[in-house]
């Protein structure tokens, strides 16, 4: 019996001991760093879904059983796991994530370990990108990555220019490879070559515009030709890896973000008008000689009338008196047939520019176990430029999914869906662009509200620059129309359908090796439409560029680009001290490309209707390119690794292309890199971390399609007979691609505990066997051949420091900087050709390749100089001039970075300054500007305290200008020159009077580029509530220009992106934006 009660007792004891393990209990500690405690920190319980964060002060309560696992994980610490025993507290000390642990993400996906790189990389994360939201994320990366020159123009929805190192290639693309979770995306700019050269156009943007922000993980640059090789071709100008959000472990979580955001011109980037002088080139007309004397109120007497129209501002001293300007020619307004006071305009033109909005909508919902992973998102952007009319609309919808289907095999996708609408782009360059009529070409006496006010009333196109009294039409625009009919009739739009995403499948065949399949696609589908109304000035218009009054324009762009690919991974521990990962693998890549443009001829049968159909004349054959293209890829890297400190790495790509020819259509590219952790055979305490890498690689740009065999072209028929003709410039079917070489060094330290970091470069790369055009003989029924042929080097240092200024319990404040110097040189050209004209543009000046000088220089019409360095005057006091000089350069001498973030508990304050020394820009807005008598200095005082535009005299009282300088006898300059008319000291007309040089400026710049204060809400204000994290942001963007060199202007402004810099005509002003963003987990 008693046998029977102990073994009773025994199984109660058990089954109590059982159900006590399997309760659960309430588990509360705090969790610190070495400054204090850490909040955010992510508690979760092993195996399951279920964790929480800790608050402000670094506590957390967790329910959890006795033996379960917590797992403390926190971005920059090292992950801990605790067992719960039979305590019901847990505190602990994260320590700082060791440097030498750090993992980035690489070619072709792969995390790879930081310290084994051979070469030079540099990772921004997600929230550096997407806390002051842009239409453009390329936009975002500037003066944060070191080696980098971004130029973000100012056109509503336009390109930017990305250079990695440097211009390599002559006449080819030089911007980086794009890779979106291995998924190669594209990133073309498709401009058109009218627009290219300064012409009528729009700047359609980048196709990396596509990217959202709100998506991104963090963006990995590899800049060297080491970097890159693997990716062959491609990778010749650098990769921009970037990694999307994905599902993390733990409970589902839901992400809202929103913002809005508004936007002010930045009056410096804008003209400052003169306001004593109105309407007209000097005096020469009717008997005053500055007004027309005619009949305007029918009165049969004649009266002083502006000259409407001319399109400067040299005429009569605006003093009040009364005139009939151009309202007075107009019906329907007030002041018809009245003389009204002749000022300046109340309203410049700068009150033409809107207040910007941009308003952001986000949501993700993400989640992730022991065996499925997904992410849900979708973003709604909406921008309203500053430019009535305008309007930019993105939808972005992305999937991210991976599913482990067993201990083998795991399975994954991504997608990428992308609707963008614009209404109202910006035309650029010279003829009907806005900021040419009020940069270059305007009355200082129109108030442009009265422009706003008639076309308002009347939906006509009465401008300021009518016809008036010399024309049969006296409504008739002479050469401008009204800007507020430019932007609500003469407008384009565009509508882009994207889709990119990617499916895989990785087997693990053993504990070192796996297998991976993937399939890639990138495709879009592009509409643009371009209208101009009945009724408008004749301007460059449709598929012939004749000047047409009216008209409709069609484009229709189709692209798609499949990569499949097939990867042997491997990490194998051969030894205990000796390692080996890498890849073996191979890609298929299948691209095509198909263009379509069509136009009326002969301008619009029926007003308002914008068809084809609807053409006055016969439409022309439409212009039509189709580009097929595949690159068959085989490649090896492989990694090896001593002991953990010295690393060797092997590249080799070897590809076969469609675009070249048959017996030569194959090409090797390698690269080999290392690193060594001298660090590690260190005993200090100030040392934390120290790494030398070098790496040599060899890479290049291959061919683009349809390049090597000369084809027709279809022309418009001749009646009823088809004819074809050759293009101007022959092909070369013995072209190869080009070749870079490329040698690069690096040292990378930690310092203080981590406190200090520094990464720095030195690379010097030769592009060889450069593509370009040369002159042929007549005979060969050819005007040029294309070539290889040339070199150009880039060489140069890269540096970026970071360091941890302050560090406490409180308060905190980090500092990065980021500086680069790059020197580019054209070494050689074909033959015995010294200059290659890249792009030709009004003004009289070229942007060219020159041996023995950087690419990029700006030829025109340039001063004379003595020996001193003095500019020589003539006779006349005007400039003596030399014609077809380099007068300038586009590249800067160097750019750098300020990045500075002070946190204060919850609150942190982030800006950036982002400098450019060195460059130079020409302005044809000066140009042109100042030779009709717009800028403030044209109607200001000369030296001896007289305005400029009065008479020349030989006394104290004169006007006229003196230009500083010498005689051709060395003695200062006494001579003035008139200013008083069109053709006087500004005369643009004349490159003896006023030279190219005159409007070239430097470029460069120091700049409040980005700034946002933030607060991150305590865990504790939310802990009753389904908010699990809440942060409010201020944020700003272009806020304050601390100096610059280019008057009225943004040195960035430009055409768009391309080769050809460093010109401005037309430029839009700069939006300084201030915004407010909220972020919710749920």
């Amino acid at each position: 019996m008693k046998t029977k009660i102990n073994g009773i007792l025994t199984l109660l004891l058990a089954l109590v001991v059982q159900i006590s393990f399997a309760q659960e209990k309430v588990i509360s500690g705090t969790v610190s760093d070495e400054t204090g405690p850490l909040p955010g920190v992510n508690v979760l319980i092993k195996g399951t879904t279920s964790g929480v964060e800790t608050d402000f002060d670094g506590k957390f309560s967790i329910k959890a059983k006795t033996g379960d696992t917590l797992i403390f994980s926190f971005v920059g610490m090292k992950t801990v796991e605790k067992i719960v025993g039979t305590t019901n507290v847990i505190n602990l000390t994260m320590a700082s994530d060791n440097v030498l642990d750090e993992v980035v993400v690489t070619s072709l996906g792969i995390k790879r370990a930081k310290k084994s790189l051979g070469y030079a990389s540099q990772e921004i994360k997600g929230d550096k990108v997407s806390t002051v939201k842009l239409d453009n994320v390329v936009n975002s990366l500037s003066g944060k990555i070191s080696g980098v020159q971004i130029k973000a123009n100012n056109n509503f929805g336009g390109s930017s220019n990305f250079l990695i190192r440097g211009i390599s290639s002559l006449t080819g693309n030089n911007q980086p490879l794009f890779i979106i979770d291995g998924i190669p995306i594209s990133n073309q700019i498709e401009n058109s070559a009218n627009q290219k050269n300064g012409r009528r156009g729009f700047d359609y943007g980048n196709a990396a515009s596509d990217i959202n922000p709100d998506d991104v993980e963090s963006i990995n640059i590899l800049k060297g030709a080491a970097a890159s090789a693997i990716y062959g071709s491609r990778g010749a100008n650098g990769v921009v890896i970037i990694t999307t959000k994905k599902g993390k472990e733990g409970n589902m979580k839901v992400n809202i973000s929103s913002g809005i955001t508004l936007g002010k011109i930045d009056r410096s980037t804008f003209l400052k008008y003169q306001d004593k002088y109105g309407a007209g080139y000097g005096p020469y007309y009717g008997s005053t000689g500055y007004f027309e004397d005619i009949d305007v109120n029918g009165d049969g007497i004649n009266d002083l009338a502006v000259p409407t129209y001319e399109d400067g501002s040299f005429g009569a001293p605006l003093d009040g008196s009364l005139v009939y300007q151009w309202d007075a020619f107009v019906p329907e307004h007030p002041n018809y047939q009245t003389a009204t006071p002749y000022i300046a305009g109340k309203n410049t033109p700068a009150d033409f520019f809107e207040t910007s909005h941009q308003i952001n909508n986000s949501i993700s919902i993400s989640g992730s176990d022991d065996k499925v992973s997904y992410r849900l998102g979708y973003t709604n952007f909406q921008n309203k430029g500053i430019l009535p009319n305008s309007k930019l609309d993105k939808n972005t919808f992305n999937f991210n999914g991976t599913l482990k289907v067993s201990n083998k095999l795991t399975t994954g996708a991504n997608a990428n869906f992308i609707n963008q609408d614009v209404i109202g782009r910006n035309s650029t360059g010279y003829g009907d662009n806005l900021m040419s009529q009020f940069r270059q070409w305007w009355q200082v006496n129109v108030d442009i509200k009265d422009q706003k006010y008639i076309y308002d009333l009347t939906g006509k196109n009465y401008s300021w620059n009518h016809q008036g009294s010399v024309g049969g039409s006296p409504l008739q625009p002479q050469y401008w129309d009204n800007p507020y009919w430019t932007r609500y009739q003469n407008y384009q739009s565009d509508n882009r359908n994207r889709f990119f995403g990617n499916a895989f499948a990785t087997y693990n065949i053993n504990d070192w090796l796996d297998l991976t399949g993937k399939v890639a696609v990138d495709t879009y589908s592009e509409v643009r439409e371009d209208r101009r109304a009945v009724g408008s000035v004749a301007t460059e218009f449709g598929l012939t560029v004749g000047d047409q009054a009216s008209g409709y324009q069609r484009t229709q762009i189709n692209f798609s680009e499949f990569n499949y690919d097939l990867m042997l991974n491997f990490s194998k521990d051969l030894s205990e001290k000796l390692t080996l990962n890498g890849v073996l693998g191979m890609n298929i890549r299948k691209e095509k490309y198909h263009f379509w443009r069509a136009s009326t001829n002969g301008g619009l049968a029926n007003p308002g209707v914008y068809s084809l159909r609807n053409s006055v004349l016969p439409v022309n054959l439409p212009e039509e390119r189709l580009a097929e293209k595949q690159v068959n890829g085989y490649y090896v890297q492989a990694t090896l690794g001593y002991n953990d400190r010295l690393f060797l790495e092997f590249t080799d790509r070897y590809d076969v292309s469609s675009s070249l020819p048959t017996a030569n259509n194959s090409y090797n590219y390698f690269a080999v890199s290392g690193s060594f952790i001298f660090s590690e055979l260190i005993n200090t305490n100030w040392l934390n971390y120290g790494k030398l890498r070098a790496g040599y690689a060899e890479v290049g740009n291959d061919l683009p399609a349809n390049n090597v065999y000369d084809t027709y072209n279809v022309i418009d028929h001749f009646g009823s007979v088809a004819l074809s003709s050759f293009n101007g410039t022959k092909k070369n079917e013995n072209l190869v691609p080009e070749r870079t070489k490329e040698i690069e060094l690096g040292l990378e330290t930690r310092f203080l505990n981590n406190r200090l970091g520094l990464n720095l470069s030195w690379y010097k790369k030769d592009t060889e066997n450069q593509l370009m055009p040369v002159t042929t003989t007549a005979a060969s029924g050819f005007s040029s051949r294309w070539v290889n042929a040339g070199t150009i080097e880039n060489k140069g240092v890269e540096v970026s420091l970071d360091g941890k200024i302050i560090q406490n319990e409180d308060f905190k404040w980090n500092t990065t900087i980021n500086w680069s110097k790059n020197n580019n040189l054209v070494k050689e050209l074909y033959s015995d050709v010294e200059n290659i004209q890249l792009a030709s543009f009004q003004g009289g000046i070229s942007i060219n390749a020159t041996k023995g000088q950087p690419y990029g220089t700006i030829r025109g019409t340039g001063f004379v100089y003595d020996d001193n360095g003095n500019k020589v005057v003539n006779d006349n006091g005007y400039y003596k001039v030399k014609s077809n000089q380099i007068i300038g350069d586009t590249n800067p001498d160097w750019n750098a970075g300020i990045t500075n973030t002070l946190s204060y508990k919850n609150l942190s304050l982030s800006f950036l300054i982002d400098i450019q020394q060195g460059g130079d820009v020409y302005s044809l807005d000066l140009h042109y500007g100042q030779g009709t008598g717009l800028p403030d200095y044209t109607g200001g005082l000369n030296e001896l305290g007289n305005p400029i535009r009065n008479p020349i005299t030989s006394g104290p009282d004169s006007g006229g200008v003196l230009n500083p300088g010498v005689t051709e006898d060395g003695q200062p300059n006494t001579t003035r020159t008139p200013a008083d008319t069109y053709n006087g000291a500004f005369y643009w007309g004349d490159s003896n009077v006023n030279p190219a040089a005159l409007t070239i400026y430097d470029a460069s710049y120091i700049k409040l580029r980005e700034l946002s204060l933030k607060y991150n809400f305590p865990k504790t204000w939310l802990q009753n509530s389904a908010v699990s994290d809440l942060t409010i942001s201020l944020v700003g963007r272009n806020l304050w220009i601390i100096d610059k060199n280019v008057p009225f202007a943004d040195p960035e402004s430009g055409l768009g992106a391309g080769n050809a810099q460093g010109y401005l005509s037309g430029s839009y002003p700069t939006v300084r934006t201030v915004g407010l963003n909220v972020n919710l987990e749920f």
